[in-house]
C-alpha cells in the first residue's frame, strides 16, 4: 500500500473522529457519533496493518478474537448502572497497553538496532511509561472503589502529599534517566512502577462521588499516553487519536470542575470528602423534628392535582436501577395530561453523563432532559420536584451558606418548586458528609424507600388514585 493512500486513509479517520466527537456532544447524535468515530478507527486500523508489512497475521488474528470475545461478554453482562466502571476498566486497559507498546518498541530499538534510538524515541518512550503506569493502577482504584471492593470515601494518612510529590520527582528523574540511558531498560520497568504507585496515591483520597472528574481526567491520560506512543511508533494516526482524546478529556475535566464551582487542585488534593467532617451544623440541628415523612397514597394525590412534574435523578437511580419504573411513572402521568421532563446535573452520578445514559436506555426523549441552565429558571412554575436519589446537587446550602464545604457550587433550585418529594432510603448525608437543610423545608415531603421500589409503589398508588 503506498505511502500516499496510507496517508489519505489517515486523514480521513481524522476527520471521522473529529466528527464522531461533536455528534457526540448531544445526546440526540451519540450513537452516530460512536458508529462514525468507530468507522474511522477501523479505517486507521487496516491502513496501519497494512503499512506496517506484518509478516504474519496470526497473533493479530488470535488477539481480536480473544479481545472481541471479552469485550462481547464484558458488554453483555455489565448492566447500564455499572457504566462508570466499565469506563474505568477500559481507561486502565488503554495506560496499560500503552506502557506495553511503548517497553517493546524500546527493547526492539536497542536490540535488534533496525531504528535509530533518537531523543525523541526515548522521551517519548519515558512519558508513555509514566502516564500509562499512573492511568493503570490509578484506574483500576476507581474501578475498585465505584464497584465496592474498597471504600469509595477518602483515604487519607500523614505525609501523603509530601509522598506523592517525591513519587513524582522520582518518576521525572527515571525518565530523565530512559532519555539518556534506553540501554538500561530496568529505568523504564522501574518508571512503570513507581508512576503506578503513584497512579493509585493519587486517587484513593478522592472521594466516590468526584468520580465523575476522576473518570475524565484519567480518560485523558490514557489519550496522552496513547499519543506519547504514536511518537514511540513514529505512526501520525496513533498520535492524532491519542491527541483529540486527551484534549476532549481535559475539557470534559474543566466542564465538570465548573459545575461543581471547584478547582481541579481541589478535587485532587482536597475533595470535599476529605475536609467536611464535623463542621457546620449537626443533622439534629437541621432537621430538629421538622421532617415531614409521606407515603405513595399521599403523593399520588398530590401528583393527582399537579400539571407539571420535574423529575430529579440521581446516584440513588443509578444504585437501585430504577430507570423504567421512572419511564412507567413517566407515561402513566403523561396519559393524564402532565407534563414530565427531567432535571440534569452535570454531576449527577458518578461518571460524566451517568443519568443521561441510564435514561436513554430506559427510552426516555431526549427532549425531556433538561440541562441545570435549563432547568433553573422554571423550576418556580413546577408543581411537584421529584428527587430520586440525588442529594448534594440539590442541597440549597449551597446558595446560602458561605461556610458550607459546597458553597458556590451550582446546584438544582428544586427548592424553589411547589412541593418536593424526596425519595431516600435514608436521612445519610451525600458526599459532603453534611445535612440536607430542604429535607425540613416548608415544602418538602420525605418518602423513604428504595429508588425502585418506591416508583413501583408510587405506580400503583397513582393508578388506584384514578
Amino acid at each position: 500500500m503506498s505511502a500516499a493512500l496510507i496517508d489519505l486513509s489517515y486523514l480521513v479517520a481524522s476527520v471521522l473522529f473529529i466528527l464522531g466527537l461533536k455528534a457526540l456532544s448531544h445526546p440526540r447524535t451519540a450513537v452516530r457519533g460512536n458508529l462514525v468515530s468507530a468507522l474511522g478507527m477501523l479505517i486507521a486500523v487496516v491502513a496501519t496493518l497494512l503499512d506496517r508489512q506484518i509478516l504474519g497475521f496470526g497473533w493479530i488474528l488470535a488477539g481480536l478474537v480473544i479481545g472481541s470475545g471479552l469485550g462481547a461478554l464484558l458488554a453483555a453482562r455489565t448492566p447500564m448502572t455499572a457504566m462508570p466502571q466499565m469506563v474505568a476498566l477500559l481507561n486502565g486497559f488503554g495506560g496499560g497497553a500503552s506502557v506495553l507498546v511503548a517497553g517493546a518498541a524500546l527493547v526492539e530499538a536497542v536490540g535488534i538496532a533496525e531504528r535509530p534510538v533518537t531523543l525523541t524515541l526515548t522521551v517519548a518512550t519515558g512519558l508513555s511509561g509514566l502516564i500509562g503506569g499512573v492511568t493503570l493502577l490509578g484506574s483500576l482504584v476507581a474501578w475498585a472503589k465505584l464497584e465496592e471492593r474498597i471504600p469509595g470515601n477518602p483515604v487519607l494518612f500523614p505525609g501523603q502529599h509530601v509522598l506523592n510529590a517525591a513519587l513524582a520527582l522520582g518518576t521525572l528523574a527515571l525518565c530523565a534517566g530512559v532519555a539518556v540511558r534506553p540501554d538500561l531498560q530496568v529505568l523504564y520497568w522501574g518508571l512503570v512502577l513507581v508512576s503506578s504507585v503513584l497512579g493509585v496515591l493519587l486517587v484513593i483520597p478522592i472521594g466516590g462521588a468526584d468520580m465523575p472528574v476522576v473518570i475524565s481526567l484519567l480518560n485523558s491520560y490514557s489519550g496522552m499516553a496513547a499519543c506519547t506512543t504514536g511518537f514511540v511508533l513514529g505512526n501520525t494516526m496513533l498520535i492524532i487519536a491519542g491527541a483529540l482524546v486527551g484534549a476532549s478529556g481535559i475539557i470534559l475535566t474543566q466542564i465538570m470542575c465548573k459545575a461543581m464551582n471547584r478547582s481541579l487542585a481541589n478535587v485532587l488534593f482536597g475533595g470535599v470528602g476529605a475536609v467536611a467532617g464535623g463542621k457546620g451544623p449537626s443533622a439534629d440541628d437541621v432537621y430538629a423534628g421538622r421532617l415531614k415523612s409521606t407515603s405513595p397514597e399521599e403523593i399520588a394525590m398530590i401528583l393527582e392535582l399537579a400539571r407539571r412534574v420535574m423529575i430529579v435523578p440521581g446516584y440513588g437511580l443509578a444504585v437501585s436501577q430504577a430507570q423504567h419504573s421512572v419511564r412507567d411513572l413517566t407515561r402513566l402521568l403523561e396519559s393524564r395530561g402532565v407534563q414530565v421532563e427531567f432535571a440534569i446535573h452535570p454531576v449527577a452520578g458518578r461518571m460524566p453523563g451517568h443519568m443521561n445514559v441510564l435514561l436513554a436506555e430506559a427510552d426516555i426523549p431526549y427532549e425531556k432532559l433538561l440541562t441545570m441552565e435549563e432547568a433553573n429558571p422554571v423550576m418556580e412554575q413546577v408543581d411537584v420536584a421529584l428527587v430520586i436519589g440525588a442529594n448534594d446537587v440539590v442541597n440549597p446550602a449551597a446558595r446560602t451558606d458561605p461556610g458550607s464545604p459546597i458553597a458556590g457550587m451550582p446546584i438544582l433550585d428544586v427548592d424553589k418548586a411547589r412541593t418536593v418529594v424526596m425519595v431516600k432510603r435514608s436521612l445519610s448525608p451525600g458526599f459532603a458528609g453534611i445535612p440536607n437543610p430542604l429535607f425540613a423545608a416548608d415544602n418538602c415531603l420525605m418518602y423513604f424507600a428504595d429508588g425502585k421500589k418506591a416508583m413501583v409503589d408510587l405506580i400503583a398508588a397513582v393508578r388506584e388514585a384514578a
